[in-house]
Formats: C-alpha cells, structure tokens, sequence
C-alpha cells in the first residue's frame, strides 16, 4: 500500500471538490468532505479522459464538464452508463492531515 499526504483536514471543502496535485499521479485528485465523509477521487472522466476539476458537484455528484456525464461521488457509479466507474481513493486523516491510498 502506498499512502501519501493529500492536504490539511481544514484544506479539503465541505460539499464541494477541491483538486490537488500529487507526485507520481498524472491527473490532480479530487477531494472533499460530503457529509462527515471524506471522498477522494480521480481528476479525470473515465468515459473521455477529460479534467473533472471544473464539474459542477451537487448533492454529492459529479457532473463532467467535457460531456454531461454524472458521478455518484459516494460510489463512484456513473448515473448514464453502468459500465462506467469513477475511480474512489482510500482516504484517511492522520493527525489533521489527509492521506490517501493509491494502490
């Protein structure tokens, strides 16, 4: 397991996504808080590997600004196309500070 620091806990937006870039990962990971939770994704739509850190989030779900494509952020799950999934990261706080898994 290879976990690295995201960001500060007081860092991460409540309801919303905030995007951080971290060594050894191509696109920035999404994080936020969504009620009590913490929510770590990928920065990038699996459906055509365009940038999700301008999407609109309500509700906790992820709209792709690149085709319209909805992200259930709990899940993962796209809400238009079952074959797609939204990578989701391990997220953890470690002494006020964010770590995520990536393996």
């Amino acid at each position: 397991m290879l976990r690295v620091r995201l960001a500060a806990l007081v860092d991460l937006p409540v309801d919303a996504l905030r995007a951080f870039t971290v060594p050894g990962v191509t696109w920035p990971i999404l994080a936020g808080r969504f009620a009590d939770e913490i929510i770590a994704t990928a920065g990038v739509c699996p459906h055509e590997d365009v940038s999700l850190a301008d999407g609109d989030v309500d509700d906790a779900c992820l709209t792709c600004p690149g085709h319209g494509y909805v992200f259930d952020l709990r899940t993962g799950a796209c809400l238009h196309d079952r074959e797609l999934t939204l990578r989701r990261y391990r997220a953890v706080v470690l002494d006020g500070d964010v770590w995520v898994e990536l393996v």
